[in-house]
């Protein structure tokens, strides 16, 4: 059967459904043939004479991976968990618990910045209180002395300029 726009007259390069096809060429491979699953090669040293395989093992034999044994006192695992106070033999004392940092110091800090003489106060309120309960924070208080001190020094500084500047001012107003 042919379609209406061709003609059953003579061959044509084109490929309708009704005419039967050659089969294609013969590959110049052979067909890939199903193979036998082989185990890895031996190792070199098993070529030489005298060597013998270990006791019990195979060549390139898969390992069994290490099983820590059961313990009913940490169903976990075989090793403590992280977050646990639990000494580990050998390796010394756990790390103590982590001290805090002293609110009188973190005032000092503050406070040296916004109010200089409070910075100063608390600076050393909180630099007597460290050294009695070994909290963190001496280094805060030491800053909120320091930056207290200037701003406090600043300030006063400030206060005598404006003394003396109304004075100047003053002195040279002639009075009627």
């Amino acid at each position: 059967m042919s379609s209406p726009h061709q003609s059953d007259d003579g061959p044509d390069d084109t490929v309708s459904l009704g005419k039967n096809t050659p089969p294609p060429p013969a590959s110049a491979y052979p067909p890939p043939q199903p193979q036998q699953q082989q185990g890895y090669p031996q190792s070199p040293y098993a070529q030489q004479p005298g060597y013998e395989q270990p006791y019990g093992q195979q060549p390139y034999a898969q390992q069994q991976p290490y099983a820590a044994p059961y313990d009913p006192n940490n169903p976990y695992g075989a090793y403590p968990q992280p977050g646990y106070a639990q000494p580990y033999a050998g390796y010394g004392q756990p790390y103590p618990a982590p001290r805090g940092t002293n609110t009188m110091a973190i005032l000092a800090l503050v406070f040296g910045i916004l109010v200089a003489p409070l910075g100063l106060v608390f600076g050393f309120v909180a630099r007597s209180q460290i050294k009695k309960t070994g909290e963190d924070g001496d280094g805060l208080a030491l800053a909120g002395i320091i930056i207290g001190g200037i701003f406090t020094l600043l300030f006063i500084a400030y206060i005598v300029f404006i003394i003396i500047f109304f004075a100047a001012v003053a002195s040279s107003v002639p009075m009627r």
